[in-house]
């Protein structure tokens, strides 16, 4: 296990710039360096280097990390994989693993080089004379040559024993156990894969672990695909086919598409989409979601247009929603029905298919979506199941602010499906809810508090302005009540604040026209006029909907404040995935803060860094997120 001392130690000893230069091209800015940056397309330098501080950020798209940071993303290394490249160079020692660790990682590397063999073997064979009819196949699928080699093309003879004699340097038991040969009890190891389409499966260092095999000619009775089983070197539900050339790429293109099988990946690939990934023969598992999310936040899953596909898909749903966390989820591509992928692009090109791409669907459109048409809705029992369903999903949700909001969000669809509103005579002032109370006068004492509040005392400033925001349009406080009141419960000083409007908006009437309004009046404390939503002369409708975004901010703040904590806290036991996790909380952090300065509209001046310099992402926004 690696110790926070000992990475520190190893980051102190390994010049960033250095290591940067090798594959980037940089130029002294000062005591930093610049250059244009390598993780998106751009015409003029924002990506910044700094030896001093460690770091490097790119004000373009975001990209930030450390030595170890840009050896995973730019390399596309394991985590483990660019500590030991980094401590030969800083000519540190890797601490020794346990003795059954090591005999492990020998084991595996004496497999890999089994697998190894075996593909170049599948290679020349299928460029020989034997491989004639795998040939034919590969011509009517219209892959380039380019395509072929790059994913490694080949075929296994209709033999029980070519593979064995091709690789006879290899003994038996290591033939077994990589998977490539079939033992079983009184009869002599055959070859597992025979006359079959070979595929290369490859782990993120690009080394062979396992193959995937399909047929050419259908036979009743014999599977289509058939894959290696889990080895040493290979576990299905951990390894995601082609992840070592989309992580790459998706660097560039910002996404990564997740489709059903390795052939829809190249024939994506040999569209031009370089960027996508499958499963390896099962549902998509909660540590390949895991995988994802080291790569971006939101996965994009492109399952085929059939029933089968579908239930795919929420399959992924299912097993994502426990594991949902802030900025991290999936987006849902609905085919036409009866297609795949390759279909698509066979029919209509790749336009059609980057068009729903960029269109997919959200997880909660999905979940919403599929239980809304999984049943006929006829009759009240039906549309109750319905709800039960859709409770049932959200009961799953660990995170306890997503929950909440999908809670609301899933009930508030499932009201206006269930009971469509009807027409409403317009509010007359002095007329009242039927059964509800007249609106009482706010009583004068709470309404000094809430202006003290609101001008400042013990609050910071992005809940002054919201507690401002709702002073000045107070119909808005009952349509944010729900996510206030979560908000309440986290944070004692926001508390103080909310709960007496949560208790004034009881008494509210439909409109402006109310207790509080009458009052206080449009109130706007000076010092916070320079949030736009109160600002005198802004449009009504612009400053609703700039308050509600603070309000999502007021409540996705201690949500991050406390996944910064659990990463950290689990750094001594996990160092790759709290590092992992650390890194992707800082970026978030870092956007929050972009999002908090926007809001408050502070001028460019202020808040535009100098070209080469980069802010601490420990204390960035600090004012803002205590």
């Amino acid at each position: 296990m690696l110790s926070p001392q000992w990475l520190d130690e190893l980051r102190a000893r390994v010049t960033l710039s250095s290591v940067i230069q090798r594959t980037t091209k940089l130029q002294k800015a000062g005591r930093e360096w610049k250059a244009c940056c390598p993780f998106h397309n751009e015409k003029s330098p924002s990506f910044t280097v700094s030896d001093e501080k460690g770091f490097y950020h790119c004000f373009g798209c975001g990209a930030h990390g450390d030595v170890i940071r840009w050896m995973t993303d730019q390399r596309g290394l394991q985590f483990m994989d660019a500590v030991k490249e980094l401590a030969a160079q800083a000519g540190m020692e890797v601490p020794a693993p346990d003795p059954q660790a090591a005999k492990r990682a020998e084991k595996r590397a004496e497999l890999v080089d089994v697998t190894e063999a075996a593909q170049q073997w599948f290679v020349d064979v299928l460029h020989s004379d034997d491989g004639t009819k795998a040939q034919r196949y590969l011509a009517t699928r219209g892959f380039s040559d380019k395509v072929i080699r790059e994913f490694g093309f080949g075929y296994a003879p209709d033999s029980k024993q070519a593979l064995a004699n091709a690789l006879s340097r290899f003994e038996t038991p290591m033939l077994v156990e990589s998977g490539m040969q079939i033992s079983v009890e009184d009869k002599a190891p055959y070859d597992r894969f025979r006359d079959r389409l070979m595929l290369p499966i490859q782990d993120q260092r690009g080394r062979v672990i396992a193959f995937g095999g399909r047929i050419l000619d259908k036979r009743d009775g014999v599977a289509k695909y058939l894959n290696s089983p889990d080895t040493p070197l290979f576990d299905k539900g951990r390894t995601l086919y082609n992840l070592h050339r989309a992580s790459p790429a998706s660097r560039q293109s910002g996404r990564i598409v997740v489709v059903e099988g390795y052939m829809d990946v190249i024939a994506l690939a040999n569209a031009g989409i370089a960027d996508a990934v499958a499963p390896l023969g099962t549902a998509l598992t909660e540590q390949q979601i895991e995988m994802l999310w080291r790569i971006v936040e939101r996965p994009v899953l492109c399952f085929d247009g059939d029933a089968a596909g579908q239930r795919a898909a929420m399959r992924a749903v299912s097993r994502a929603l426990p594991l949902l966390r802030p900025a991290h989820s999936l987006a849902i591509v609905r085919m036409p029905p009866g297609l795949d992928p390759d279909d698509l692009l066979q029919q209509k090109g790749r336009g059609a298919l980057d068009q729903l791409l960029d269109s997919a669907d959200s997880l909660l459109d999905t979940l919403w979506q599929y239980e809304r048409d999984a049943q006929p809705l006829n009759s009240p029992e039906d549309k109750a199941g319905l709800k039960a369903r859709l409770l049932a999903h959200v009961d799953t949700i660990a995170d306890q602010d997503i929950k909440a909001l999908y809670k609301r969000e899933l009930l508030e669809r499932f009201s206006a499906f269930a009971f469509p509103p009807r027409e409403r005579k317009p509010w007359q002032p002095g007329g009242f809810k039927q059964g509800k109370p007249a609106p009482r006068r706010s009583d004068p004492a709470e309404i000094r508090r809430l202006r003290a509040s609101a001008e400042g005392g013990s609050l910071d400033r992005l809940t002054a302005a919201v507690v401002s925001g709702f002073l000045k349009f107070p119909d808005q406080i009952d349509r944010h009540a729900d996510v206030l009141a979560e908000a309440a419960e986290r944070d004692p000083k926001v508390a103080n604040a909310v709960n007496p409007l949560l208790d004034m908006a009881e008494m509210l009437e439909d409109g402006e026209n109310s207790p509080i309004s009458d009052d206080i009046g449009h109130f706007v404390p000076p010092d916070k006029s320079h949030f736009a939503f109160l600002r005198e002369g802004i449009d009504p409708q612009d400053a609703r909907k700039d308050l509600a975004e603070a309000v999502s901010l007021l409540v996705e703040r201690p949500a991050l404040k406390a996944a910064l904590a659990a990463a950290t806290a689990r750094f001594e036991t996990d160092p790759e995935g709290a590092f992992a996790e650390q890194q992707r909380l800082l970026k978030r952090k870092l956007e929050f803060d972009a999002r908090l300065g926007q809001m408050a509209s502070i001028r460019a001046a202020e808040t535009q860094p100098e070209l080469g310099t980069t802010p601490e992402p420990e204390t960035a926004g600090e004012q803002e997120t205590d």
